[in-house]
């Protein structure tokens, strides 16, 4: 009886480290996998043709000559027209400066606005009229003699264009003949943009001094290599 007894345990002795040894896997219970890491593809290149190809289910047989597809070339960044006035002009010049109001003959019927349609402005930025093909509009300059005042190009007048010469505006009439005619030292502070300006002028071509600052403005870009959309300089109504 003790035998059986003992041989009866021995065997579920055996039969459970059996099952011991198929139920336990070997090594950890639990495995992670390495993050799959994806290459990253080099940046498209300007001037160089791509191909593009339609992806195609799983399940569609892939063949060659029914795969619709179509190509591209990645085209050079235009650069900004407003980079267009800085290098030909240098931020320091000595320059020949009048003065005007608005309530002149020839500005009366604009009142206080500009030609970018807003008020003039005099305080400590001031408005200033400029022919935009060499000052365009939003250029910041101050003058060497009156420190603290910054002078915005926000307007332009039909005397102006085709000269070097910047109107100050100045709110009274007594004002603008005690400045009379002046060449002053003035630092550009920021230049403007030569595309706004065109964009404000491209309405106005039926103006024969609009249409010569736009010209101008062609010009200027087009010796300097940077591609524009050209305007119609035909009249509009």
């Amino acid at each position: 009886m003790c035998n059986s007894t003992l041989i009866h345990f021995g065997t579920l002795l055996t039969a459970a480290a059996l099952l011991s040894s198929c139920a336990m896997p070997k090594g950890p219970l639990f495995s992670f996998r390495k993050a799959t890491t994806f290459k990253k593809s080099p940046p498209l290149q300007s001037g160089v043709r791509y191909e593009v190809r339609k992806a195609l289910a799983s399940t569609v047989p892939f063949r060659p000559k029914d795969v619709k597809s179509y190509t591209f070339v990645l085209n050079t960044p235009k650069p900004p027209l407003m980079l267009a006035a800085s290098p030909s002009h240098g931020t320091q010049m000595r320059v020949r400066t009048t003065a005007y109001c608005h309530d002149e003959s020839d500005h009366i019927v604009y009142g206080t606005r500009n030609a970018i349609g807003t008020h003039l402005k005099y305080g400590t930025v001031r408005s200033a009229a400029a022919d935009w093909s060499r000052f365009p509009v939003g250029t910041r300059f101050c003058i060497a003699s009156e420190p603290g005042i910054i002078y915005e190009v926000d307007d332009y007048g039909s005397a102006l264009v085709g000269t070097g010469t910047i109107d100050l505006y100045k709110p009274t009439r007594g004002m603008m003949n005690d400045w009379g005619v002046r060449h002053v030292d003035i630092r550009v502070v920021k230049w403007g943009s030569y595309e706004r300006s065109m964009q404000l002028m491209r309405d106005r071509t039926r103006w024969p001094h609009v249409r010569q600052m736009i010209q101008g403005i062609q010009s200027r870009v087009g010796a300097l290599g940077v591609p524009m959309q050209p305007v119609p300089l035909t009249a509009s109504l």
